[in-house]
């Protein structure tokens, strides 16, 4: 069953078709009660489940087949659904006795409406309240989350990142790849289709960041259009093949209007007592050599300038 975002009283009107009776009910004690009854009234007595199955059967029903639609018997309901049928073969029953046997059998399909339907809320209730516990822990974490996060992007945002930074710094471990990337002709973008498109811009290029990401990086968008990436304990090789598939990601994403496309510069940071901070200015610089190798590439301004 699923609970998740579903009011209480709709769950209430709709959940009891998913339980049996053994959800409802102590079979053992439904099953003493009807023998007990049995011996008091006379009466056989047979009980279904809503589709006719025998739960519990008092005396002879050999070659009796239950027709839960034509002849229903005594209806056992739980918020207007059946549950469970009642069936009573009162042939032995004395004649001045029947009409209070009959009022017994109706008094005990009441009881166990009631004690079915008392079985049902607490069980759904605790359900309820357990799904809201998890739903409200759900939310206080991800609100957590979002106050370390830009609303943008869902990276970390600049003043987090600055803490992610300098915990790396303490924590002494080395080699750091230091990864500045940032997006280029994001203002072309802004100036001809304006905030909506250059934002979009912005969350695509993040989304494909994130995407080839491996979770032990760590993403910040440090200014509009810039995003730094650390990768702590780097292996050979694995910065620049970082952003080899951020760039073809780039390329290959199809758009009627943005043309995503993003410069990164790698350095490292290979020396415990320097800071990451110390070797920003680096990966900036390598950033811009490699801008305008993209943007002086064959066919860049082509592609930026498709819908002009």
């Amino acid at each position: 069953m699923e609970y998740k975002e579903v009011p209480f009283e709709k769950r209430i009107n709709e959940n009891i078709r998913n339980y049996a009776m053994d959800n409802l009910y102590p079979v053992g004690s439904l099953t003493t009660h009807l023998k007990a009854l049995a011996a008091v009234t006379g009466a056989e007595l047979l009980l279904t489940d809503r589709h006719g199955e025998k739960i519990v059967s008092v005396g002879n029903f050999a070659g009796f087949v239950p027709d839960v639609v034509g002849e229903p018997g005594r209806k056992v309901r739980i918020y207007n659904r059946t549950v469970a049928h009642l069936y009573a073969k009162t042939t032995g029953v004395e004649e001045d006795r029947l009409q209070d046997v009959e009022r017994m059998l109706d008094v005990t399909v009441i009881m166990l409406s009631y004690l079915g339907e008392e079985a049902y809320l607490h069980r759904e209730s605790a359900i309820y309240m357990d799904e809201l516990e998890e739903k409200l822990e759900e939310r206080h974490t991800q609100a957590a989350a979002c106050q370390n996060e830009d609303v943008l992007t869902g990276v970390y945002h600049k003043f987090y990142f600055e803490e992610r930074m300098n915990v790396i710094d303490r924590s002494g471990v080395i080699p750091i790849a230091v990864i500045n990337a940032n997006i280029n002709d994001w203002k072309y973008v802004n100036d001809h289709y304006g905030d909506e498109e250059s934002d979009r811009l912005i969350k695509t290029i993040a989304g494909i960041l994130k995407e080839e990401a491996k979770p032990d990086y760590v993403i910040g968008r440090v200014d509009g259009d810039v995003f730094i990436i650390l990768i702590p304990m780097a292996e050979d090789g694995e910065a620049e093949d970082y952003c080899r598939r951020v760039q073809e990601a780039c390329i290959a994403y199809e758009d009627d209007i943005i043309a995503p496309s993003v410069a990164c510069g790698i350095v490292y940071k290979t020396n415990v007592e320097n800071k990451i901070a110390d070797v920003l200015p680096d990966a900036e610089y390598e950033m811009f050599n490699n801008k305008l190798e993209i943007k002086n590439a064959p066919g860049y301004r082509e592609r930026l300038e498709k819908k002009k």
